[in-house]
Formats: structure tokens, sequence, C-alpha cells
């Protein structure tokens, strides 16, 4: 419950200085100008596949805090909980999801020089370490299973296959996406165009790195 209200709080702080730089504060009609004239509110133009994402983005973290919390509470609920052996592919695996975050980073860089191989290269890295990760995963099951949790087992490693299944979905939908803005870009589409896709996609796979990185960390609490 306390990371539900935590991770409220911080989505709060975040819509309130959003609006703040829209300044829905000002009063337009008592700007200083000649009749006819639209004096500029100061207000950021978003992009709506921006916004979009943020959103999305949003919620998606309210399911993982979900998620948390439950971990946690079924955790300390009952002694039928025993602790998950870590296998030692998780370690790998966020290796590689690092990296392929690092490929949209330099994607992104090259996006905004208008280096269009750079943008090629970097996505294409970065989907490549992605699917090393999925790989990675289905082996991480493979090594929990070789040590006697299945799926129904015990709770922890319920929690432990249905957190990396959701996390793995997501990363196969920006895949998706990916492969998408990857065509693009080998199609010649704008550079103007490009710059948006892949930023938003360097965004998902930030955000995508952080939540398994705390999803990591408590999967080697429990």
């Amino acid at each position: 419950m306390t990371a539900i209200i935590l991770y409220v709080a911080v989505l709060g702080s975040i819509a309130a200085w959003w609006l703040s730089r829209q300044r829905l504060m000002a009063k337009p009609w008592l700007e200083v100008g000649a009749a006819g004239e639209a004096p500029g509110t100061g207000a950021s133009e978003v992009p709506a596949a921006k916004l979009g994402l943020w959103v999305f983005l949003a919620v998606v973290g309210a399911l993982l805090t979900l998620f948390v919390s439950a971990y946690l509470m079924r955790m300390h609920m009952s002694q039928d909980w025993r602790p998950l052996p870590t296998p030692w592919m998780l370690w790998f695996n966020t290796a590689l999801l690092a990296l392929s975050s690092f490929g949209l980073h330099r994607a992104q860089m090259a996006a905004r020089i208008g280096w269009r191989q750079g943008i090629e290269v970097g996505m294409i890295a970065g989907g490549l370490a992605a699917l090393g990760f999925l790989a990675g995963q289905y082996l991480a099951w493979q090594q929990v299973m070789a040590e006697g949790f299945g799926v129904a087992t015990n709770p922890s490693s319920s929690f432990f296959y249905l957190i990396t299944t959701v996390h793995g979905l997501h990363l196969l939908g920006g895949l998706v996406v990916l492969g998408r803005t990857i065509y693009r870009t080998a199609r010649g589409a704008g550079l103007e165009q490009l710059r948006l896709s892949v930023e938003l996609c360097a965004t998902y796979w930030h955000f995508l790195l952080v939540a398994w990185i705390a999803l990591f960390g408590l999967l080697l609490h429990g």
C-alpha cells in the first residue's frame, strides 16, 4: 500500500510540474497587444504521440507497482513462502537489457544530428540485445524449473513467472514498434519523423530497463 501511495504522489508531482509549465493560470485577455493578436501563453507544445506514451507508461508503472505491493504483502502473509533461488542468468539478462537501452540512446543521439547510419546501427544493436534478453529470460525459467520451482509450486515461483512474463510482453510489444521504425529508416523516412519515433522508442526502453532493475531487486529480496 505504501508503494502505491508513493507512486501516486510521484505522478501527482510530475503532473503538477507539467501543468505549471503550461501556464494554465495565465490570463491572456490581460496581455497587452493589438486586437486580434493571440499572445503566446508560453505553453510547451508536446506531440500527441509523446503525451500518449507518457500516459501509457504511467498506466504500466501503476500495474507494476501493484505487483510489487502484492509481492511484498504475500511474502509476509504466511509461512508457505519459499525463497526462490536467483538464476545466475538474470544477471546476464540485466546486462543485455542495459546494452539494449544504450543502443537506443545512441540511436537517439544519431537522430538529433541527422546521422541515418548511426540510427540504424543503434536501433538494430538495441533490438538484438533485447531479443537476447528475452531468450535469456526463457533460460532463466529453465533454471528455476530445474530447481523444482514450477508455476504453481510456491507463491514465490508464481510471482516470478508472472512478473517476468508481464515485463517480457511489454518488451516484445516494444520490439514490434522498433522493427517498424527500423523499416521506416531503411526506406528513407524524413528525419523529423524519425527523431520523434526514435525518441519514443528510447524513452520506452529506458523505462523498461528501470522497471526491470526494480523488479530484479524485488526478486532478489524475496
